[in-house]
């Protein structure tokens, strides 16, 4: 059959894709993340007050990690390129959304939940989740990720022989092109997370920033030991992306032993004291109840559940439901092409 020839063309062309790609570049990363917060920017919280908080925060934190990137600190990761960007413009986004998780796509944006905000029963728990995602960026995890997912080429590359035999020889370029279109949005998206190995390094490096940050090392593992008491690690290790919640908790306390005698001198005042900080909690519950909703808010909001929990070992309910939703919009798009 004439289609034998074309499927094996095709077979040609995803792993010239795969080896042209080569590893994923800061500029590709930053380039991705830019195109990403068009789409999620709708949920963006547009008050100038909480905005101006968690942008604070955030800054304490990346004018330290520009502290340490200048005393050599960091993994290999973090010296595989110049890193000068990282210290640059980057966007802390308090993002209106009720699902629990704090996301960062790479490039210069970090997106903290509301309902993340909500949870944290002190600014110390609230910095260590910032610390914590700056620690994905500065380990270029990210682009640790990106770099997988061009082993998905190779499982579009499979789709997309499957679909051109399905479409027959009249149609196998449509056929083609749909199978591979199909495997290859869906494998990128079931593949955002980070690895277990990503999540202990970011611990590890957020720690760091937290404590030259100046906020109190034995309040690193608050919001671990609050998911806790929520129930969220009844996940067997094996078979999840973190560390159990209970190993974090157990490495904060081995890191805060290993700290030096001088630590004590790094301490600061909060960004926030305890009163400020529960008025800005309720500013942002009050936020999240007079936001009209639309389309482009609702989209926002279910791409952001549908991100990988990136604080609890496993995803939340409401999180595998988002992801089953993305998935099968996805799938009805490609199909009716």
């Amino acid at each position: 059959m004439m289609i034998l020839p074309r499927i094996r063309a095709l077979l040609w062309i995803f792993p010239v894709l795969i080896v042209a790609a080569g590893c994923a570049t800061d500029k590709a990363v930053i380039a991705q993340a830019n195109d990403a917060h068009k789409e999620l920017s709708p949920a963006v919280v547009r008050d100038p007050v909480l905005d101006g908080y968690v942008q604070q925060l955030g800054d304490r934190i990346v004018r330290t990690a520009r502290e340490m990137d200048q005393q050599g600190y960091g993994p290999k990761s973090h010296k595989s390129e110049d890193s000068e960007w990282m210290f640059k413009d980057i966007q802390f986004h308090l993002v209106n959304s009720p699902t629990l998780n704090a996301f960062t796509t790479g490039g210069q944006h970090i997106y903290l939940y509301s309902e993340l905000l909500l949870s944290c029963k002190t600014e110390d728990e609230f910095a260590a989740v910032v610390a914590h995602e700056f620690g994905h960026i500065y380990a270029r995890h990210v682009q640790k990720g990106m770099d997988r997912q061009y082993a998905i080429l190779g499982g579009a590359a499979l789709a997309a022989v499957g679909g051109a035999a399905i479409a027959g020889q009249e149609n196998w370029q449509t056929g083609a092109g749909v199978g591979a279109g199909v495997g290859l949005a869906a494998g990128q998206f079931l593949g955002m997370g980070f690895t277990r190995n990503d999540e202990d390094e970011a611990d590890r490096v957020g720690f760091v920033f937290y404590t030259r940050s100046g906020w109190d090392p034995g309040k690193f593992d608050g919001f671990f030991r609050t998911m806790i008491e929520k129930g969220h690690d009844k996940t067997p290790e094996a078979i999840s992306d973190h560390p159990k919640l209970a190993t974090r908790v157990a490495n904060t306390e081995r890191r805060i032993k290993e700290l030096p005698p001088s630590a004590s001198q790094w301490r600061r005042p909060n960004t926030a004291g305890p009163q400020r900080f529960a008025e800005l909690q309720s500013r942002a519950k009050a936020y999240q109840k007079k936001v009209p909703k639309d389309k482009s808010l609702e989209a926002a909001q279910l791409m952001l559940a549908a991100f990988p929990s990136c604080v609890a070992p496993t995803d939340l309910p409401e999180q595998k439901s988002a992801q089953k939703k993305v998935v099968d919009a996805i799938n009805r798009q490609k199909a009716k092409q």
